[in-house]
């Protein structure tokens, strides 16, 4: 399928592999995933009292860092110039979560940091491979749906999640509570929709499904499970 052009921006604000060499070759190799939107319903941020219950086994080992060091670079706002680095698509055209990542001394291929993506479950397949090769993470930021008023959009029997590509739409990755696989969608099918409050998170599960997990529990198997839907 090919990315189609016409976008839903819910704030109104524009937001973004191979070599051993300092600069990133491309990776298109998802297919990309053009959505055609009905009416969209607004809804606000869920909150409850439950206590948060992480679902999700295993951890992973982690010497980056994830966006809240005081010396992290900042999120950018994303724009129609910025392309998933996976599979192309160009960001704002697309519903649900994105991500960005900033390396210490290797970038990715075309421009300068950070890696952009239009779904948090690829930024994380990304991650994983150039952090294999060696790279320093020094930020990892994921759209804070808590941050947000969010849309729910139905398309074609799916529910679509709006994307926020404004900087201050961004939160550190370790930073939220993921609901994981439910039955909301992104760009790229079930994602991992981050909210920076917990009761948000919980409360969002309940509705729509899923697992809640944190950065550290988000393993290669998680991601090869969203990949594969």
């Amino acid at each position: 399928m090919t990315d189609t052009r016409d976008s839903r921006e819910s704030d109104g604000q524009g937001r973004r592999g191979s070599s051993t060499d300092r600069t990133d070759g491309p990776n298109h190799t998802h297919q990309c995933c053009p959505h055609h939107r009905s009416t969209s319903s607004r809804r606000a941020v869920l909150l409850s009292g439950a206590g948060l219950a992480v679902a999700l086994a295993g951890c992973v080992g982690d010497d980056g860092t994830d966006g809240t060091d005081s010396d992290a670079p900042d999120p950018v706002t994303l724009t129609r110039a910025d392309q998933c680095e996976l599979c192309g698509m160009v960001i704002p055209n697309h519903p649900g979560p994105v991500a960005e990542v900033f390396y210490a001394e290797q970038r990715p291929s075309g421009h300068g940091n950070p890696a952009r993506f239009c779904s948090t479950w690829e930024a994380f397949t990304y991650d994983f491979e150039r952090r294999d090769r060696g790279w320093e993470r020094t930020a990892f930021y994921v759209t804070d749906y808590s941050a947000v008023d969010y849309d729910l959009i139905t398309d074609a029997g799916d529910t679509l999640i709006s994307t926020h590509v404004a900087a201050s739409a961004f939160a550190g990755a370790t930073e939220v509570t993921f609901v994981v696989g439910s039955e909301v969608k992104g760009a790229m099918g079930r994602d991992l929709i981050g909210f920076s409050g917990q009761d948000d998170a919980a409360a969002f599960r309940r509705e729509h499904g899923g697992e809640l997990g944190t950065f550290e529990e988000i393993t290669e198997a998680t991601i090869g499970q969203l990949a594969n839907r």
